[in-house]
């Protein structure tokens, strides 16, 4: 009897799982909202102007599978992004409820240096069907202000990583149309931390209390692509929502009895947060050999994230922090110049709008305004089968205003008031290798 060679299939799967440990150590950093575009270096140098009608490489698994036909042979992807974000709030008259002093720590910089890695594998099949797998980090948030600053019974540590596995096919119709599909399994895990003020309920010294979650969930992506010439095409993209249905523990530290009483001890807690969906029209055009434009729209569909309502098993009140966000629109255009078929030099520039309502619906944990994108980029092609991408972005952030008002009876009676500017800004340095064969 012939014996079957599982060294493949079984190597395979220890790459996924090497991939996936690298991305839960590694995948954390802050975008608008919480979502990261961060998805591919090619494209990041044109501020992912035509992400999805783009389709320069196998990043296009995760901006409009439908991209995949328009690759050749099989490709393999690996790119990191070094996001340097910088938070750091201006005190502007925080106090207690009842209008005592917070002291004067405006807190560290709350921005964390991170990276966010991407990986995408593509293989045709035929010359109609190309298939593909994208592992990357849709979403993430890392914000640390430290224990003792003004703020601290809002927010101190805020951390939330993601994991994405999504494997997608595509189709082409014939030479003007193609199709393409994906589905997701995303696992995310969240870290939510804050002081608790013991003072107003006759304690003298601050308790504090640490969320953990996790969770599973699963969407899917589509996408399709129109090659109206061999130098113009548009992208239609749609990214499905993914609700998440976080489950976890709370641990509580050095309460005052009154909060003890109320249930507030460590515990299981749950928690429900939905990743949005998000729609994005793309088109892309090559006045020559040279020289190319693009652009593209995106729509996201913020306004689902209402609330983070935790809920306590021990029958503590819930812990709630109320957003309210409403849908955001990010607008990008971008060009590209090869001097010769070995280089392309790209730049772009993007508006990202805000989901953020208004500075009495904005946390401190995640510091979100307008941001005004510039960035450039270059790709060297050292054969016919390897590349390099480079790029870097300056993120201009509209500095965000804090004006959170606490009363007798709405959730931030314990938290107090916080009122302040945070200056903010974003560097991010992205590095690409794609290998072709």
């Amino acid at each position: 009897m012939k014996r079957r060679n599982h060294g493949i299939g079984t190597s395979f799967f220890v790459f996924l799982v090497v991939v996936s440990v690298v991305f839960l150590s590694v995948s954390r950093s802050a975008a608008s909202g919480f979502a990261l575009i961060e998805q591919s270096v090619s494209g990041l140098g044109n501020a992912y102007a035509g992400g999805a009608a783009g389709a320069e490489d196998a990043a296009t698994i995760y901006y409009n599978p439908a991209g995949m036909t328009r690759l050749k042979g099989s490709q393999v992807l690996l790119g990191g992004h070094l996001i340097i974000p910088s938070a750091k709030f201006n005190n502007q008259g925080s106090t207690r409820r009842n209008g005592t002093s917070l002291g004067l720590d405006n807190g560290d910089n709350a921005g964390v240096t991170a990276l966010v890695p991407n990986f995408y594998l593509s293989h045709n099949l035929n010359n109609n069907i190309v298939v593909g797998l994208g592992i990357n980090s849709p979403f993430g948030l890392i914000t640390d202000y430290g224990n003792t600053w003004v703020g601290r019974y809002h927010a101190t540590k805020t951390d939330m990583l993601s994991i994405n596995i999504n494997p997608s096919i595509a189709y082409k119709a014939d030479e003007h149309l193609s199709f393409g599909a994906g589905v997701s399994a995303q696992y995310i895990k969240v870290q939510y931390d804050s002081m608790i003020d013991n003072l107003l309920v006759g304690g003298r010294t601050d308790g504090s209390v640490n969320h953990k979650g996790d969770s599973w969930g699963f969407g899917f992506n589509a996408g399709a692509l129109i090659e109206v010439t061999k130098d113009a095409r548009i992208g239609l993209a749609y990214r499905s929502s993914v609700k998440q249905l976080l489950s976890g523990t709370a641990d509580f530290t050095n309460l005052a009895l009154p909060l003890i009483a109320l249930g507030y001890v460590d515990t299981r807690i749950t928690a429900e947060l939905t990743m949005p969906d998000t729609v994005s029209l793309s088109g892309y055009y090559a006045f020559n050999d040279q020289w190319s434009i693009m652009g593209d729209v995106t729509w996201t569909n913020w306004s689902d994230f209402k609330e983070v309502r935790i809920k306590y098993t021990s029958g503590a009140p819930d812990g709630l922090t109320t957003t309210d966000w409403k849908d955001s629109w990010r607008y990008s255009l971008g060009l590209t110049y090869r001097p010769d078929p070995a280089w392309a030099i790209r730049t772009g520039i993007a508006l990202d709008k805000s989901p953020v309502r208004n500075a009495e619906h904005r946390t401190p944990r995640i510091p979100d305004a307008d941001r005004l994108w510039l960035a450039c980029g270059v790709s060297y092609a050292a054969s016919k089968t390897v590349n390099f991408d480079l790029g870097y972005v300056h993120i201009f952030v509209n500095d965000p205003q804090v004006n959170l008002i606490a009363t007798a009876t709405n959730e931030n009676r314990l938290r107090g008031n916080l009122r302040g500017t945070i200056d903010a800004q974003v560097n991010i340095v992205s590095a690409q290798l794609r290998l072709t064969f």
